[in-house]
């Protein structure tokens, strides 16, 4: 192991997507919202006057398909460009030096 070239260099992690399971989490969670404000505003054009329950049937009926739209919105931001940190050098063995020495147990659990 000479050293470590300008390709090694870790990348920094909080330029990373979130999860698949968390995206999942996330769509899920937007298409339950909207379908929670589906049978609100049925409900609501079952209990209200005329010129408003109209507006709400209408409402109940074209949300079935903004939630499938939310709910497979996906992550669809590019792929985050790995930007390379300065790390120091990693020192190199050299040799096959042996550290004589006892290995002493702790008792703290």
């Amino acid at each position: 192991m000479a050293g470590r070239g300008a390709e090694d260099r870790p990348s920094v992690i909080t330029d990373a997507r979130i999860g698949r399971t968390l995206s999942t989490e996330q769509r899920m969670r937007r298409y339950l919202i909207t379908m929670g404000f589906r049978v609100v505003a049925f409900f609501a054009a079952v209990l209200s006057p005329a010129p408003y329950n109209i507006a709400l049937f209408i409402a109940a009926a074209l949300l079935p398909g903004l939630a499938v739209l939310l709910g497979n919105a996906a992550d669809n931001h590019a792929a985050p460009v790995a930007r390379p940190i300065d790390v120091a050098p990693l020192p190199e063995l050299t040799g096959r030096d042996v550290i004589p020495g006892d290995v002493a147990e702790s008792d703290a659990a």
